[in-house]
């Protein structure tokens, strides 16, 4: 039989600073399908240097619904979906290649090792990190979420070996620049359930996620790093109700 295929699928916006480094990780794959949202910088280039077939759709639906449209431009036997901030490690690469040459599974987690402005989080809420990726085509998909978006799928999914390396926040502008697109897909969402909210439950909320952050998931073992993200965390729960407050007021 021949050998099966596997399609690594991307979404990207002006994602020029890390996708270079992302694609070349991923030359073990049979194809790359970008499927870019308009990008005014060297995205698009640097994707087809690469060799990936590379799409435009400048309409933003939401990321799960713009992740299931690249995953569509795949017809390989598995699909990988990777964002253009992630780096797949030799190790992890390997376990791949293992997995679709003798899949115990439809679907595959892996863990991921986040960074928050040069700095490795290995707690806080951030790692461990296990999340489904690698599947095989037709088993799974994503949600139709704006934000947040998560893999369906039934069955339990299979672990990888190895590590994918996310370089999430690079800078202290990416964080605030996250902060505002994070909470205000998060309210859009959450007025689009019905859910209400006040000054009050933003305040207690964004408490709370501090609490979380940099308490119970022991967020000061990172460091003034750890502090950060609490402090990140905290805000965007608190501008996310704060905007679905301003969105229930609304006529």
């Amino acid at each position: 039989m021949p050998a099966a295929t596997l399609g690594v699928a991307l979404i990207t916006k002006n994602a020029e600073a890390r996708l270079a480094e992302c694609l070349s990780a991923l030359a073990f794959a049979d194809r790359i399908a970008v499927l870019d949202s308009g990008s005014s910088d060297a995205t698009v280039q640097i994707a087809e240097a690469h060799g990936a077939s590379v799409a435009v759709s400048c309409d933003w639906p939401g990321f799960g619904v713009q992740k299931n449209r690249a995953v569509a431009l795949l017809d390989t036997d598995w699909v990988l979906l990777i964002d253009a901030d992630e780096v797949v490690t030799p190790e992890l690469a390997a376990s791949i290649r293992a997995a679709i040459a003798a899949p115990q599974a439809d679907v595959y987690r892996l863990n991921r090792l986040s960074s928050f402005c040069g700095h490795w989080m290995h707690h806080s809420g951030w790692y461990p990190d296990w999340i489904p990726r690698l599947f095989r085509r037709g088993a799974a998909r994503f949600s139709d979420d704006l934000v947040h978006e998560r893999l369906v799928f039934d069955g339990p999914a299979a672990a990888l070996g190895g590590t994918l390396l996310h370089y999430s926040y690079e800078t202290h502008a990416d964080v605030l620049r996250k902060l505002d697109t994070y909470s205000e897909a998060g309210a859009r969402q959450r007025h689009a359930r019905g859910e209400s909210a006040s000054l009050a439950k933003a305040i207690g909320r964004g408490l709370w996620a501090f609490v979380r952050t940099y308490i119970v998931k022991r967020g000061f073992l990172d460091g003034a790093a750890g502090f950060q993200v609490a402090v990140f965390n905290a805000e965007t729960v608190y501008y996310r109700f704060l905007k679905l407050a301003a969105l229930n007021r609304r006529p």
